[in-house]
């Protein structure tokens, strides 16, 4: 199938690894020009090197703080005189949730909660805002914000409500923009395969002496039982992209290989 990407031109924070990544990767095979934005510059300086020569397609590395209203307007005007313009913005720039935070309710601060929104909601938010007039001045465009499970699941309550926050700032924004020919959608990813989770069972396989694919089969509880990989993720953020997705906003996607049990509707 021809997604209908070619010649279109994106914006995928996030961009230099992981989901964002492997989400650039897919746009940019489909025929995409990308822009790439995250704070490490040499990281993204490297992905974009890398994806331009994979796939032929013009990727232009951007350095941006999500977190700072100047910063993602410099990020939009930049693409614009690159790329000649934005059709597409896919968020997926957020500080990365572990093991090592906290989840009980005594330790939820309001400042772990602050951090969480400041970057993934508010973020998403201040992007959104930056391309939203460039979509409606041409009448066409897609905003897809990579939340998570955590919406879903009673974790710890800064890691559901700033995905559930996403969810709604998803849904808001493709009532409004629905009309002036934006679709907006929300992709719910679980536990993925992305450099961050390769390393981290080397590090505990090491450690351990128990093998990656052991460990990787014991964290895979969903209902295909086995880890969805972030090139599959991406996958669906490229369809969610194109103008065939033109019959799915304001809703939520999961890509985490089914919950075993749930029923949403």
């Amino acid at each position: 199938m021809d997604l209908g990407l070619t010649g279109k031109r994106a914006i995928v924070t996030g961009g230099s690894r992981g989901i964002g990544l492997a989400t650039a990767r897919a746009l940019a095979r489909e025929g995409a020009d990308v822009v790439i934005a995250a704070r490490g510059v040499d990281a993204l300086e490297l992905a974009a090197k890398t994806l331009t020569a994979e796939t032929g397609s013009t990727v232009v590395p951007v350095a941006v703080d999500t977190g700072d209203e100047e910063s993602v307007r410099a990020l939009v005007r930049r693409t614009v005189d690159e790329l000649g313009g934005v059709d597409i913005l896919v968020n997926s720039a957020a500080t990365p949730w572990s093991a090592g935070k906290p989840t009980d309710f005594e330790a939820i601060t309001d400042d772990v909660v602050r951090e969480e929104i400041e970057i993934k909601v508010l973020g998403y938010l201040r992007t959104a805002r930056a391309v939203a007039p460039h979509f409606v001045a041409q009448g066409w465009g897609r905003i897809v914000n990579i939340s998570g499970l955590g919406a879903r699941q009673a974790n710890s309550i800064a890691q559901t409500v700033r995905n559930v926050s996403v969810a709604a700032l998803t849904k808001n924004l493709a009532d409004e923009l629905g009309p002036k020919g934006v679709n907006v959608t929300v992709v719910h990813p679980g536990i993925t395969r992305t450099e961050r989770l390769v390393d981290r069972l080397a590090a505990q396989s090491a450690e351990q002496g128990v093998s990656v694919d052991e460990l990787e089969s014991r964290l895979a509880t969903n209902s295909i039982r086995r880890i969805v990989d972030a090139s599959e993720v991406a996958d669906v953020v490229a369809f969610l992209a194109s103008p065939r997705s033109i019959g799915i906003t304001g809703d939520a996607v999961a890509v985490g290989g089914g919950a075993p049990g749930a029923v949403y509707y």
